[in-house]
């Protein structure tokens, strides 16, 4: 026969536990205490309900010095931050004595708090329960009152090695719980570094794979076909060999970049420098300056030459009239700007341009040569001087804006 189950009342349960325990919001405000709870504290449950923990037990006339309110508070804060159950080992948490209002008595206590959970999984209360000890310590000082053969000086001595080994205990699990953590960590790390690498390797086969493949049948053709002009086989050999050069190149940046290899800075004038690296190219569209002199920052020149490189050429390919290009400066931190006029960046694809190897449509169709590397070396670089590359919000083009730390040594006029 099918046993019947009676329906359970969860507050009967609750009241009748003879563990001593709380139910805690989220605040750490006391929704319910159950008897055992009251008749341990002397706390009366209604007159507690809806007020918070540490108002109606602050642990002493000066809470700020009692440590055992403050592990307690960071045990009910892992229990929100994780959704797992947290155990503090023994603590000292006074307690004020219901009958002499500021006046508190030391009490030993042992709590666990667990979570509570909706049906999203969401962390919504705490049970507190707290298991209290100080009889236990108080019969070590009256233990020479019966029988046992140890002065009062001898069993003081054993209360407090007992109190000092379970704090040493409830030390080393705090350290493990932050090892265990941090191992977490390297973990997830570790991780999302293999995957990265992973997805690299396979976009550099990918990309390398296409030059690789019409270079080898250029040749085989040529071979083939004595008819074919060797003149032009060598020309298409000799792009899709300098396309092969270019990817290599941008690969072993990136690599140099990840690897964090340290370079050589000196103080470089934003302005000077962007003055003297246009001289070297030539540009397809106008180019129009509004620098800032004196904005110095500490850089790599051949590392920063290869960012404002990589921000003009793709401001050259989208560009339809004019490029600007802007050197300011913001307390301590200096301000590059390349802007064009062309179509501009989607607001959803903002993100995906500074992803390696993805390039938009536009960039397919205005480059089809192109790597998909040259922004992503652009932020790395900016990351490896303490900065940040962004793209900013523009009525008309795109706008690339580099921020970098100005030079802790030079204070000079930016206007």
């Amino acid at each position: 026969m099918p046993v019947t189950i009676p329906e359970i009342d969860y507050e009967a349960v609750f009241q009748s536990n003879p563990s001593a325990i709380l139910l805690l919001t989220r605040e750490f405000d006391i929704a319910a205490a159950n008897r055992s709870y009251e008749r341990m504290t002397g706390a009366v449950g209604a007159e507690i309900i809806g007020r918070n923990l540490y108002e109606v037990f602050p642990g002493g006339a000066d809470p700020k010095k009692a440590p055992g309110p403050a592990r307690v508070r960071a045990s009910l804060e892992r229990v929100l931050a994780t959704g797992r159950r947290d155990t503090v080992g023994l603590q000292r948490y006074d307690v004020e004595l219901p009958d002499r209002p500021g006046v508190f008595e030391p009490r030993y206590w042992s709590v666990i708090n667990a979570p509570v959970f909706d049906t999203d999984g969401r962390v919504v209360m705490i049970l507190h329960r707290v298991m209290e000890v100080t009889a236990f310590l108080t019969q070590l000082r009256q233990a020479h009152d019966h029988g046992i053969t140890a002065t009062p000086a001898e069993v003081e001595a054993m209360e407090a090695e007992y109190y000092t080994r379970v704090r040493e205990l409830q030390q080393a699990n705090e350290q493990l719980r932050t090892a265990h953590a941090l191992e977490r960590e390297i973990a997830a790390a570790l991780r999302e570094s293999v995957e990265r690498q992973q997805r690299f390797v396979s976009d550099a086969s990918h990309d390398l794979r296409s030059p690789l493949t019409g270079l080898q049948t250029r040749l085989e053709f040529a071979l083939q076909d004595a008819s074919d002009d060797p003149q032009q086989t060598i020309r298409s050999a000799l792009k899709d060999a300098e396309r092969l050069t270019e990817i290599v190149a941008d690969l072993l940046e990136l690599a140099r970049l990840d690897a964090a290899t340290p370079v050589s800075t000196e103080k470089v004038d934003l302005a000077g420098f962007v003055t003297e690296e246009l001289g070297r190219r030539v540009s397809r569209v106008p180019v129009s300056l509004d620098l800032a002199r004196g904005v110095i920052v500490d850089a790599s020149p051949v590392r920063l030459a290869r960012l404002l490189g990589n921000l003009l050429a793709n401001a050259e390919r989208h560009a339809f009239h004019r490029i600007e290009i802007t050197v300011a400066a913001d307390e301590d931190t200096a301000i590059l700007q390349v802007a064009d006029d062309g179509p501009g960046v989607p607001a959803a694809d903002r993100d995906q341009i500074f992803e390696r190897f993805h390039r938009l449509d536009e960039a397919r169709r205005s480059d089809p040569g192109g790597t998909g590397l040259g922004l992503p070396i652009a932020r790395e670089i900016a990351r490896a001087h303490g900065g940040r590359l962004l793209l900013t919000d523009r009525e008309g083009g795109a706008c690339f804006v580099l921020r970098l730390p100005r030079s802790v040594s030079t204070g000079g006029d930016s206007g």
